[in-house]
């Protein structure tokens, strides 16, 4: 096996050897090769469908802005609030007078049957002489100009230490005049400071110069300007509160000023007593006058009040703005000159603080007020006791303000509201009482007489 295969293994050989060698064929590539070759194109640009989307992109971005910005304004106050919650002002409440009256000598006399059976006790003559004799020689006392002198002395120091709550107020108006040159009026009052409310400093003021003023400045009593805000204007009377931020106030300032101290117009003895006025008596900032009080028992003709005229003998401006202060420097009255009438054009009158405070509490807490629109006054006794007239006891209506609630309801003159709600009606206090506890658009059920006939009506009131 092994030889013959030697053989196999020769025989190939040779046959290897005798078989001529081939050329090994290159590769050519055809023409057609061509076909395979690629060529990568870019797509051609779509420019109306690239410009649509892009606006499509800006107002989604426009859009996605506005919706994130009206969430933080909606949102922002509420997180500040829960993280930082802000405490509110402080509500102003005004205390409730209590009226000290003097007694008179017939209110010392007592009744024999509520007298009680006292022994007399025996009266010493001597001594009543020599106190009759005291008091004579004490009566006998000159006054000489060195009182005088230290009579005015208390006034000056009365009136410095009440000037620390007087403030001027400036209301800055920009015009423009012929050649285009932009410039200020200004136009200034003299107001108080009546609260302070934890938040803001609170300044009652005479608002008739302060109308459509674009900047109101208010310079304290140590000559510090501040910006103040209008927080409410009471149309019936022209008064306002403004408000000045406790931040804006320097410390140093906040030592100095003070608040004034509301007194009453209601005493028995006010009439002749001595008063001060200050702020703008003479319609200049920083004057003073002194006087006394003439008069008392004149209401200021205004729908849905009864507010108290204080006259007195000071001559003063039209203009005049201020306050009036009792010897103990406590406010009594609000100069306001509008109301005078033309025989007394020059004579300081007031607002008694008295019927003021109601007001001055609603305009600092910046509530609404209601309004009815009546001219009222009580019912005089000899009416309600008078039976061949029957008038009851409650509200007389004097007149009604044109196109108010009250018309609207069917209120006329001559009524007679002797009833609202459940609550019965016995004097034009006890009806301002309500409207002023209410709000704009209660309906009240108002019960009143006409000629002799009850009947009821709802009224809708209004608001100022």
């Amino acid at each position: 096996m092994a030889e013959q295969e030697k053989n196999n293994s020769d025989t190939r050989q040779n046959f290897a050897e005798k078989e001529p060698v081939k050329e090994q064929a290159q590769y050519t590539p055809s023409v057609q090769a061509e076909f395979m070759r690629e060529k990568i194109k870019q797509k051609p640009v779509n420019k109306k469908k690239l410009l649509r989307r892009t606006v499509i992109t800006a107002v989604m971005a426009v859009v996605f802005g506005l919706v994130a910005c009206f969430t933080f304004l909606i949102l922002e106050p509420v997180i500040s609030n829960r993280l930082y919650p802000e405490e509110e002002p402080k509500e102003v409440v005004f205390p409730e007078e209590t009226l000290t009256e003097e007694m008179n000598p017939e209110d010392m006399l007592v009744n024999e049957k509520d007298a009680e059976v006292q022994t007399p006790e025996p009266v010493d003559m001597e001594m009543v002489d020599e106190q009759i004799e005291e008091l004579l020689s004490q009566v006998d006392m000159e006054f000489n100009l060195e009182d005088y002198q230290k009579l005015y002395d208390e006034l000056r120091v009365l009136t410095e230490d009440v000037s620390r709550s007087v403030v001027t107020v400036a209301g800055v108006t920009s015009d423009v005049d012929w050649f285009n040159n932009i410039y200020e009026n200004v136009a200034s009052a003299s107001g108080v400071i009546v609260a302070n409310n934890e938040k803001a400093m609170l300044i009652l003021v005479s608002a008739g110069n302060l109308s459509g003023a674009d900047s109101i400045e208010v310079t304290f009593c140590d000559q510090t300007q501040v910006e103040a805000e209008l927080v409410q204007k009471d149309e019936n009377t022209g008064l306002a509160i403004l408000s000045v931020p406790l931040s804006a106030i320097g410390k140093e300032t906040m030592d100095v000023i003070d608040i004034a101290e509301l007194g009453s117009s209601s005493a028995v003895n006010l009439l002749g007593a001595p008063v001060v006025a200050l702020g703008s008596p003479l319609g200049t900032g920083g004057s003073i006058s002194y006087g006394v009080v003439t008069s008392t028992g004149t209401v200021i003709d205004l729908p849905d009040s009864a507010y108290k005229r204080i006259t007195t003998d000071i001559y003063g401006s039209r203009n005049a703005t201020g306050i009036l202060v009792n010897l103990k420097g406590m406010v009594i009255g609000i100069i306001d000159n509008v109301n005078t009438g033309n025989d007394m054009a020059n004579l300081l009158t007031a607002y008694g603080i008295t019927e003021l405070k109601s007001t001055i509490e609603r305009m600092s807490n910046n509530k609404e007020r209601a309004y009815l629109g009546v001219h009222g006054a009580d019912v005089p006794k000899a009416a309600i006791e008078d039976t061949e007239i029957n008038t009851p006891a409650g509200t007389y209506i004097r007149e009604i303000e044109i196109d108010s609630p009250a018309m609207a309801a069917g209120i006329q003159s001559g009524d007679v509201v002797t009833r609202i709600g459940n609550t019965d009606i016995t004097t034009y206090n006890e009806l301002l009482g309500i409207l002023q506890s209410a709000k704009p658009e209660d309906v009240l059920s108002v019960t009143l007489t006409r000629q002799g006939h009850e009947m009821t009506v709802d009224v809708t009131l209004g608001g100022w």
